[in-house]
Formats: structure tokens, sequence, C-alpha cells
């Protein structure tokens, strides 16, 4: 295990670069000032649920919405800097095909739900993820441009619904790290505080989904990507059960089979309503089969609660994220008299150690040292190393920095890690006897709402929260729970045990019609209210 005295290390060294962080970013910052502006047109308040059946009904064109969106996109990008590129000529072309096809279509409208469910829905789609044509170099430069050459699976299952990308959305370079930001995109900026980061690496995809400049969208998690974006714009995220959806086209990828346990794309909304909607289209043809479309009585779940994994290493949760826990907590106790409970996991502590290990000993993810002749192999660390200490180096730190860590890593003694796997198999048995197949766990996003841009180098050790649930392969979901004082986004991550996606999206859903879930920059929810619930004719 970490000794003692490392721990304490690591703690002191995050408080040196907070001392040198804080006011080169209070600098950096200075001139970043208010939000996006809120959205207008009543369309860009429906959920994608609402959309495809009016679209289906012939009660709204696929091409009038889709141009609300791109007009959309047009006035909120000037702000965030969330989109890599745009396909809005291709889009209204496709629009146009699925208003003329229902122009032509004779039959039910049960029918058309049925097979294309996402019909004439406008989406966008995270860089690392291939869309046919357009940029899949997730945030690297190169001398060259060279588009994806074919969809990703998921973006094909898509398509194949119906859907329509409209845009590929900023990440950093190979999404590895929590702030949004590369050499060839630049930062991309919150839309409720522009001083403040959409966290990463989907963060360029949160920021347009939660400005109501794309209904839905689709992101990647190994680190809590689908989780913590999602929790510092106010919107929803699934990280779903390993293997669920295909990862078939995503940048970087790996040639290690064990990648896909702890690796995972989902999707990410406005409403949680959509989420199930999403999930069906995407699922892999030979996943097991969730039960989405289940009534969930409520009295019938366990309800947990941890407030981190007892960690000295990690930041304790600020009193925002906790008001908002006990907020959860209180409402399910009120509404359906039962209890949540502390959930206590013995040596839980160990996790932090546990995860960081065995994401590093994921071997084979490609990066920038990877031999493009040999994959399995890579090129000279050292030279990339002092390039960057020099100043020449193209590559962001993170990505320069992740081949001495994994040297690093490679090169620690295998007893200890055979202790900790045998640790961490028992954490995992008790935690899946607890959660069985009727109860959920609030847990923790981060210690606190978004912060200003680049302050997560300080606060890098903060990602024990997140990666926690990618070594235990269970889905999670990112729930918006209100707003702090300042006026950002806070939330938490709703945890059940495989398989189980269906009851942390319910308790999702529950607390969304609770507290009122998505609210745009400078909205009330009484405008979200009274736009979201105008029949067709007021449109």
């Amino acid at each position: 295990m970490m000794p003692w005295l490392l721990r304490r290390f690591l703690r002191f060294l995050v408080s040196l670069l907070a001392l040198i962080v804080i006011p080169i970013t209070w600098i950096v910052n200075k001139r970043r000032n208010g939000s996006c502006p809120p959205p207008t047109n009543p369309l860009l308040f429906k959920s994608a649920t609402s959309l495809s059946k009016m679209i289906r009904n012939r009660q709204l064109k696929s091409e009038q919405l889709v141009m609300a969106y791109i007009e959309r996109c047009r006035e909120v990008n000037h702000f965030l800097n969330a989109i890599v590129e745009p396909r809005y000529e291709l889009a209204l072309r496709d629009a146009r095909l699925v208003d003329k096809m229902l122009e032509a279509y004779t039959g039910s409208t049960e029918t058309l739900a049925a097979n294309y469910p996402l019909l004439g829905l406008p989406i966008t789609v995270k860089e690392s993820i291939a869309v046919e044509g357009m940029s899949n170099d997730a945030g690297t430069v190169y001398d060259y441009r060279n588009p994806a050459k074919k969809d990703a699976e998921i973006v094909k299952l898509l398509k194949a619904a119906g859907a329509i990308p409209i845009a590929v959305t900023n990440t950093p370079q190979l999404c590895m790290n929590w702030e949004t930001y590369n050499n060839v995109s630049g930062l991309t900026l919150n839309p409720y505080n522009l001083k403040c980061t959409t966290g990463g690496s989907s963060g360029g995809e949160v920021a347009l989904i939660s400005s109501a400049a794309s209904i839905i969208g689709v992101g990647s998690d190994i680190a809590g990507s689908l989780r913590l974006p999602p929790m510092f714009t106010g919107i929803f995220g699934h990280k779903p059960t390993p293997r669920y959806l295909s990862i078939e086209g995503h940048m970087p990828d790996c040639l290690d089979p064990t990648f896909e346990e702890y690796f995972a794309l989902g999707p990410i909304t406005r409403y949680a309503e959509d989420l199930p909607l999403v999930l069906k289209v995407l699922k892999q043809v030979n996943s097991p089969e969730i039960p989405f479309d289940k009534p969930i009585e409520f009295k019938k779940i366990k309800f947990y609660y941890m407030e981190g994994e007892g960690s000295d290493v990690t930041d304790k949760i600020g009193p925002e994220i906790k008001k908002a826990m006990d907020k959860a907590r209180s409402y399910i106790k009120h509404t359906y008299n039962i209890e949540v409970e502390e959930l206590k996991i013995k040596d839980i502590e160990h996790m932090w150690e546990i995860s960081l290990r065995v994401l590093f000993k994921i071997d084979h993810v490609r990066n920038i040292y990877t031999d493009p002749e040999r994959r399995e192999f890579w090129i000279s660390t050292w030279p990339e190393v002092v390039k960057k200490l020099l100043g020449f180096s193209r590559h962001n730190f993170t990505c320069v920095a992740y081949g001495p860590a994994k040297k690093f890593f490679d090169a620690l003694p295998t007893e200890c890690y055979k202790k900790l796997v045998a640790l961490f198999e028992r954490i995992k048995n008790d935690f899946q006897e607890s959660l069985s197949d009727n109860a959920v766990l609030f847990y923790p996003t981060f210690p606190g709402p978004a912060h200003v841009h680049y302050r997560i180098f300080y606060k890098f050790l903060n990602f024990g929260y997140l990666t926690i649930f990618n070594a235990l392969g269970l889905p999670v979901t990112a729930c918006p729970l209100g707003f702090s004082e300042n006026g950002m986004p806070v939330g938490m991550q709703i945890v059940a045990n495989k398989h189980n996606d269906h009851l942390t999206i319910a308790v999702a859903q529950e607390f969304e019609k609770a507290f009122g879930g998505w609210v745009p920059p400078n909205t009330s929810i009484e405008t979200v209210q009274k736009y979201k619930n105008l029949d067709n004719h007021q449109i």
C-alpha cells in the first residue's frame, strides 16, 4: 500500500502547486467575464423524446429543427469555443431528405418510432468519436488533415436511428485531461461562467448541450468524462455498464482486451427521459438486455450514500456538494419514507491507489509515444519530455507526462500490485453484495462546483471520486441537483450494480422532477417549464 509519508508528500505537492497556479490562473482568466446568452427559441427547450414525436407526427419539420440548432450553435460558439468542426450544410441536406421521406410515408407512426426513434433529430459528437469526413484527431496537432474514414459503431447506430450530426466537439488532446484544452482548437469555456472550466474530456460536448445548442450527444469515459463535465454544466451523463455499448471508432483506442472493462462510450443529455431513448439505440447486439421501460417501485429500492472513499489524499467534499446530497437524501426520506443509509466498505480508503494502479496497468493505449508502424511498441519517451521542458513540444503537458508516469508504475514491484489486486477483489465483492440488484448509491462527483480554468493542476488528486467506478466497472448516472450560491451547477453520481443502469436513470428522472433538472444560462426554472410545456400549436 502507498506509505503514509508518500500520501503526505502528495498533499504537500498539491498545496505547493496551488500557491503557483492560483495567481497565474487569476491573471489568465481576468478578462473572461460573463456567460453565454439565454436561448429564446421554444424549440430549444423541448426534449429529444418530445421532438422525435413531433417530427414523426409531421407537426415539425426536421429542417426547421436542425436550422434552429445550427443558429444556436453559431450564437453561442463565439462565447464557448466548443465546436471543432461544423457539419451544417450536410446536416440540412440530411434533414430535407427526412422531410421528403415523411411526405411520402404512408405507414404508422408506431412503425416509424420502432425503426427510427431519433428521426430528424440534430446531435453532436465528441471529436474523439469518428464521424465520417469529420475531424477525428482528438485535439492532436498534425501536419495534414486526416478526417475519419468511416463512422464509429455508435455513430452508425445513431444515423441508422435517424439522427443527424451537426458538429464534432472539443476535447483535450487524446482525452487526457480534466480541462478541455488542446493546441489545435484551444480552450472551451463554461456557459454559466466563462472564467470556469467545463471539465474534461467531454467538455466541448457538455458546453453545447447545456447552452441549448445541442439536444443530445455522445462522449467517452475512462476517468470521469461522462460525469464530471455534466456536473460542471448542470446536465445528465451516463457511464454505462462495461461492454454495453461498442467502443469501436474511438481515438485513442487500445490493444489491451481489458480496456473495455474500464472505458466506455455513453450519452449526454439535457433531460433524463432522453437517456434510455439513446441507450436503447446504441446497445450492442450481444449485450444483456436492461429493462429501461420497466416501472421502478422506489419503495423496494435500497438507498445508500457515501461522501468519498475516506482517503487522506483527496479533498473532502465542500459545503455546496454536501448540501446538494443532503437535499437528495431528504427527498427520498420524506417522499418514500426510506432512510438513505451510509454504505461502509472495508478498506475503501485504498481505492484511490487501486484505481490509479489498475488504470495505469492497461497496456497499449494509443498515445503520443506509440510507434506508428508497430502499435505494441513505444518510441523513446525522454526526447519529448526534454522538448516540452524547453518549450518546443507541440503536445499538451498531460500527454507528455503520461509516458514517464506509465514507466514509473510499470517499474513498481509486482508483489505490491498483487496485494492491491487481492484487496481490490474483496472490495468489488463487497460492492456487489451491498448493491445487489435493488440498490443505488449516492456519491459525490467532485468536491465542489466548476472551478476557474486550469486549476485542475492542483486539484488532480480528486480524480479518485471518478475513477473508482471505472475500476469497479459499475454504471453511473451524473445527475444535476441545482445550483451553488454563485450560480454554478452542482450534482452527484448515482451508482448501481452492473446491468442495473435502469435504476440509476430512474432515480435521476425522479430528482429531475423534484429539483428542476437542467436550467440554461441566464434562465429561470419557470421559463424552462413554460417553454417545455408549450403545445405544438404554440411553438
